[in-house]
C-alpha cells in the first residue's frame, strides 16, 4: 500500500487554490494558510527525475498499441471496442470490483452532489465481476461515445430516454431487454448496490443484441496523444508555467467523495484516496485485485452545468464546448489546459496554453469533471 495523507486540514492550509473563471489567476495564485488569506506563491522546487522505461519493443509478438493507455496489449484486445461502466461511489458503494483494471475512469457529480463513476475497460472479457453497477445520466454517455463503447448500466431517469433510442447508441441495460441475462446480484450487500456483470455475462449480451464488437468508424481515428515511456512528457518545457503537484485534493468539488491523488516518485503514478466517511476513509482499493486505484495522467475538466429542477436534483453537463479550462497532471507536475468538444462521438482535446494538443504520458488516465466555479487544491 502506497503512501497516504495523513489529515486533510494540513492539505488545505499548504495547498495553492486552483479555479477558473474569475478564481484561477494562473501561477501567482495565493497560498491559502489559516493565518494569512494572502501570500506571495512559493518558489516551488521541481525535479525531471521521473521513472523512464524503454518499451520500444512488444512482450511477445502479437500485441499492438492500446487507443486508450498506450501500453503493449494483445491485439485481439485493441481491435474490440470497450465497455463503459456505471459505477456507484459512495459509502455503501464500495468496494469496487475490478475498477483498477479500467484504462480510463471518469467521475463526476451527481444529484445530491454524489459522484458516479464511468470507467472504461478494454480487454475486458476475462474479468469475472465488474461493479457495483448503477444507473446512467446523459453526459456519461456523451464520453462514452468517444471511445464507441457499448454502455453498461441499470435504466437511468427518464430525460436519457431518446439518447438511448439513437440508432448508433449501443447499451447493455440491466432495466431493459439490452441487458437480460447480462447481471447478477450478490448477497453481500443491500439493493441498489450489489449489481455486478462478468465479460462472459457481456459478452452473451453483445451478441443476443446483434452487437459488433469490431470498431464501427463512428469515432475520431485517434484519441490521446501518447508520449513513448522512454521519452517521457515531464512538462519541463512549460518552465515556470508548470506547478510541483505532489497532492492533489478534490473535496471542494466532490464535498461527499472527498477523493485526493498523492503522487509516488518511485514508480510516476498518482494514487487515489478517498474520504467517504467512518471506516471508509484512506486508499481506494479494488475489492478484485487488492491493488490502490492508480493513474499515469489526471485530467481535470471545468464543465457548465444546470440543475435540471426536477425533484431529484438531477444535474446536466455541456460536454459540447470550446470555451472552458481545466488542468493537466503527470509525474508531479500539472499545467493548465482548454478543452474542446465539438460532436457526439468526437473526442474531447486538450491543449495547453500555446494552443498545442497536449501529449499525456504512457499509462491510466483520471478524468474529474468538475462544475464551473469550483475549486480544488494542489501542491
Amino acid at each position: 500500500m502506497k503512501k497516504k495523507i495523513y489529515g486533510l486540514s494540513v492539505l488545505l492550509a499548504t495547498a495553492l487554490l486552483v479555479g477558473c473563471s474569475g478564481i484561477y489567476t494562473g501561477t501567482d495564485s495565493p497560498v491559502i494558510t489559516e493565518e494569512n488569506e494572502e501570500s506571495p506563491a512559493p518558489v516551488l522546487s521541481v525535479t525531471d527525475d521521473v521513472p523512464v522505461e524503454d518499451d520500444s519493443v512488444p512482450p511477445h509478438d502479437g500485441m499492438v498499441r492500446s487507443l486508450l493507455t498506450n501500453e503493449w496489449i494483445d491485439a485481439d484486445a485493441a481491435q474490440s471496442r470497450p465497455i463503459a461502466v456505471m459505477i456507484a461511489n459512495e459509502k455503501d458503494a464500495v468496494p469496487h470490483y475490478n475498477l483498477s483494471e479500467a484504462s480510463v475512469v471518469y467521475e463526476a457529480n451527481v444529484e445530491g452532489r454524489m459522484t458516479r463513476l464511468m470507467a472504461i475497460f478494454e480487454g475486458w472479457s476475462d474479468l469475472d465481476k465488474i461493479g457495483n453497477i448503477r444507473s446512467l445520466r446523459s453526459y456519461y454517455a456523451y464520453w462514452a461515445f468517444e471511445w464507441d463503447a457499448f454502455l453498461v448500466h441499470v435504466g437511468g431517469p427518464f430525460f436519457i430516454d431518446e439518447l438511448l433510442a439513437q440508432p448508433t447508441t449501443e447499451t447493455i441495460d440491466m432495466n431493459s431487454r439490452t441487458g437480460e441475462n447480462a447481471f447478477f446480484r450478490s448477497d453481500d450487500r443491500a439493493m441498489p448496490h450489489n449489481v455486478y456483470t462478468s465479460g462472459e455475462l457481456l459478452e452473451d449480451a453483445i451478441e443476443n443484441n446483434g452487437y459488433s464488437t469490431e470498431y464501427r468508424g463512428v469515432t475520431d481515428d485517434s484519441h490521446f496523444l501518447f508520449a513513448a515511456k522512454s521519452e517521457p512528457n515531464t512538462l519541463s518545457q512549460y518552465g515556470d508555467s508548470a506547478v510541483t503537484a505532489e497532492y492533489i485534493d478534490m473535496s471542494g468539488c466532490y464535498p461527499l467523495t472527498r477523493c485526493y491523488f498523492e503522487y509516488d516518485d518511485s514508480d510516476g503514478l498518482y494514487y487515489r484516496s478517498q474520504h467517504l466517511s467512518g471506516d471508509v476513509d484512506g486508499p481506494h482499493i479494488d475489492a478484485a485485485t487488492g491493488e490502490q486505484l492508480s493513474f499515469k495522467n489526471i485530467i481535470i475538466q471545468y464543465t457548465q452545468y444546470e440543475d435540471l429542477g426536477l425533484e431529484e436534483g438531477y444535474l446536466a453537463f455541456q460536454c459540447h464546448d470550446d470555451t472552458m479550462d481545466g488542468w493537466y497532471f503527470t509525474n508531479g507536475r500539472g499545467i493548465h489546459v482548454t478543452w474542446k468538444k465539438y460532436s457526439d462521438y468526437g473526442a474531447t482535446r486538450y491543449y495547453d496554453d500555446n494552443g498545442n494538443e497536449i501529449v499525456l504520458n504512457t499509462g491510466k488516465t483520471m478524468i474529474c469533471i468538475i462544475e464551473d466555479g469550483d475549486v480544488f487544491y494542489y501542491r
